[in-house]
């Protein structure tokens, strides 16, 4: 059947209408676009399809720069231009807004990457067996199956062949040892700060080669192996060891200094990172008398400047190293802060009264729980941080049941060339 492309949707696919009026979700589409397309899954309300070919391209059509592009499930829109981008995020976060929060406040145009290529500071593949030998990648499209690359256009232009060169590195190294590293994490700093981060089960490894391998293949400052528990995806790290360097990552957010452990959060855009720093910071207003609570606050992103201006300000975070990095960059940078170490829904409760919250919970949202805690902290302003737009609707609407009004929304493109976005949402106590 022939379609033509109406918009994007979160997720990524195209969004067509069929005859009969049914929406078709179409991979690979791009809004302007006409297309031949195949029904390949029928689920009554809505169908999806794939692309036969192209009758018409869009005017936002463009040739993606990466040769995995529609095989790697890593980015989604390498095809769209990247202005064309911007608008459909905004639009995807003020439809969630609508149609989930069931509200509808002013959503500010998407504040834009400085870079749509060469923007990311980290990358982490997964390990494959491949016949030539244990190779690195992201999952495919669709799939949770492993695309051995061997470049990524996201990383900086002078690390974009590192998976290449680490994956042959790494490849000798299996064959002298019998701990094989499952996961490899490489990050830079906009100064050119290289760290290598290697997962890998407890066993018997080879430090000292491993450093030097690496160290060859990369020039990087700083080599962590991080070993796991139970299955990788959980997460469950037991221990980090330092093969090489000072064992940290370090970057800049304008005049803060911030020091990262291998196993920390932050994000990964740091052009991006000031633009959503500043962001927050602004939409919190906070006026040197006020007592500020973040809550998921990290290595203190937002704790940094908030306890510049504000008159306290307290951090909850639950992540052991999160907590490390941030004490650390507290004293760093000659800044004071009170820490709340552990989980949010337990810690809120016993803060009492707040002036402003910032809270940037991971991609899961709020439980129930709290957002009955954060509303009981009394504050004139809550701002959220979110990273999806669907969550930060449903948590939206639990705030607004709860006395609050949401008054602006601000995203900010962390993600360039996927459907990913960053979203600032202020709330006011009514």
């Amino acid at each position: 059947m022939n379609l033509t492309i109406e918009s994007l949707a979160y997720g990524g696919a195209g969004v067509a209408h069929a005859e009969d009026g049914v929406t078709v979700f179409v991979d690979g589409a791009c809004p302007g676009d006409v297309v031949s397309a195949t029904i390949t899954e029928d689920h009554g309300r809505f169908r999806k399809g794939a692309i036969e070919s192209i009758i018409a391209a869009s005017p936002d059509r463009v040739t993606p720069r990466c040769p995995y592009f529609g095989e790697c499930g890593g980015c989604q829109w390498q095809h769209v231009d990247y202005g064309a981008q911007l608008k459909w995020k905004r639009q995807s976060v003020q439809d969630a807004l609508t149609r989930i929060g069931k509200f509808e406040i002013p959503v500010r145009d998407t504040l834009g990457s400085l870079h749509s290529y060469g923007y990311r500071n980290k990358i982490e593949l997964s390990a494959t067996a491949t016949p030539k030998g244990t190779a690195f990648g992201y999952a495919r499209a669709g799939s949770t199956d492993i695309l051995p690359i061997e470049r990524c256009a996201l990383l900086p232009k002078k690390l974009e062949r590192a998976p290449r060169a680490l994956g042959g590195a790494l490849r000798y190294l299996s064959s002298q040892n019998d701990t094989p590293v499952e996961r490899l994490g490489i990050r830079v700093s906009t100064s050119g700060n290289i760290e290598v981060d290697l997962w890998t089960a407890p066993g018997p490894f080879p430090r000292q080669l491993a450093a030097k391998i690496i160290t060859d293949a990369v020039g990087a400052r700083t080599i962590t192996r991080i070993l796991f528990k139970g299955e990788l995806k959980a997460r469950n790290i037991s221990k980090v060891e330092v093969l090489r360097g000072p064992g940290v990552w370090e970057e800049r957010l304008d005049e803060f200094r911030y020091l990262v452990s291998a196993p920390s959060f932050f994000q990964v855009n740091t052009a991006a990172a000031r633009k959503l720093q500043h962001t927050v910071i602004e939409a919190l207003d906070p006026d040197g008398t006020d007592d500020v609570i973040d809550l998921f606050a990290g290595v203190g992103t937002f704790t940094l400047p908030l306890a510049e201006r504000a008159a306290n300000v307290i951090a909850v975070e639950s992540s052991r190293h999160a907590i490390n990095d941030l004490r650390r960059n507290l004293e760093m940078n000659g800044i004071y802060a009170e820490i709340e170490p552990g989980d949010a829904d337990r810690i809120l409760p016993e803060l009492g009264r707040a002036d402003l919250v910032v809270v940037d919970p991971p991609r899961s949202g709020l439980a129930e729980s709290t957002v009955e805690s954060l509303a009981s902290t009394g504050a004139r302003r809550i701002v959220y941080v979110s990273c999806d737009p669907t969550t930060l609707a449903r948590d939206a609407a639990r705030l607004v049941a709860k006395g609050y009004r949401p008054t602006e929304a601000t995203p900010v493109d962390l993600f360039p060339q996927t459907y990913h976005v960053e979203t600032v949402l202020t709330l006011d106590a009514v």
